[in-house]
């Protein structure tokens, strides 16, 4: 029987079935089990199942399975329950159309018509190429601009789905905050990253929309996960502002890399947890262990 939490800390784990697990994710997830552990808090478990075409439902049984094996445990999730469920992604559409909603009318968002070749085509120019630390670090290249229409344009819509819809940076803004891991990070809306999608044209949400309501639905109040996700903290912080939530503290870890310096990423099945299961790794060697 879980003992009931002694403080209002909420934590939470977010894996995305996608694909197995690795080395990586494993050490992300147990310092988010240890620091809601140790602050005598909640720690939430909620499945992003939100890909429609990579998401599998064996994946997402195998990250419980090998998460358990790692000895993490959760106190509310998709196999457990609790007060702020569902916790699969793919069943909480209402939430993310409500979110969608509020943006809409506040006038944040507008719609955007360019092919993933037109945005291909459009950053490859000179001027609108990032570093190539930031290129690994980021899953959006800086939007050109194309379809953003005259400040103060309100769009009107029944639903999201059809095009995608983006949300309006405040151009030239420094987005700051202090990470309980990585210390002060700055970055500035319009050249670290542009105007990002919320809703794709195929009538899913993005990540950002998606983490945001629910880290707000759940009462999360610290974000754990990995330093590649450092830069929607600020795309994500712009969210919270718009909708009215506050900010969760934010901690992010060093990712992992493999024996050639390469970031870790499911596609490595080596160093997958199953795999590491299979070989014989005990849970205390994947967590200690130099990979890279």
């Amino acid at each position: 029987m879980t003992a009931s939490p002694s403080s209002n800390y909420r934590g939470r784990l977010a894996p995305s079935p996608t694909g197995y697990l690795h080395a990586g994710h494993a050490r992300t997830f147990w310092t988010a089990f240890e620091r809601a552990r140790a602050a005598g808090g909640t720690l939430v478990m909620r499945m992003e199942d939100l890909d429609p075409d990579r998401s599998r439902a064996e994946y997402a049984e195998a990250a419980l399975e090998d998460l358990r094996w790692l000895g993490i445990r959760w106190q509310e999730g998709p196999d457990v329950g609790g007060p702020c469920g569902p916790y699969t992604q793919s069943e909480r559409r209402a939430v993310y159309v409500a979110a969608w909603r509020r943006l809409l009318e506040g006038g944040f968002l507008y719609p955007c018509r360019c092919s993933r070749k037109d945005l291909a085509a459009a950053v490859s120019a000179p001027h609108e190429s990032a570093t190539a630390e930031q290129d690994a670090l980021d899953d959006e290249p800086v939007y050109p601009g194309t379809c953003r229409p005259a400040p103060g344009t309100v769009f009107e819509a029944r639903e999201p789905a059809g095009v995608n819809w983006r949300f309006r940076v405040p151009e030239g803004e420094a987005v700051e905050f202090v990470d309980g891991n990585l210390w002060p990070q700055r970055f500035v809306a319009g050249r670290d990253f542009g105007d990002f999608v919320v809703w794709r044209r195929d009538d899913v949400p993005s990540y950002q929309l998606a983490c945001v309501a629910d880290d707000a639905a759940m009462r999360i109040t610290e974000v754990v996960r990995g330093a590649d996700l450092l830069k929607s903290t600020a795309r994500q912080m712009l969210l919270n502002r718009a909708l009215g939530f506050a900010d969760p503290a934010w901690f992010h870890c060093r990712l992992m890399t493999d024996a050639k310096g390469r970031r870790l990423a499911k596609r490595h099945d080596a160093l997958s947890l199953r795999a590491l299961r299979e070989r014989g790794r005990l849970p205390e060697e994947i967590l200690t262990a130099e990979m890279g």
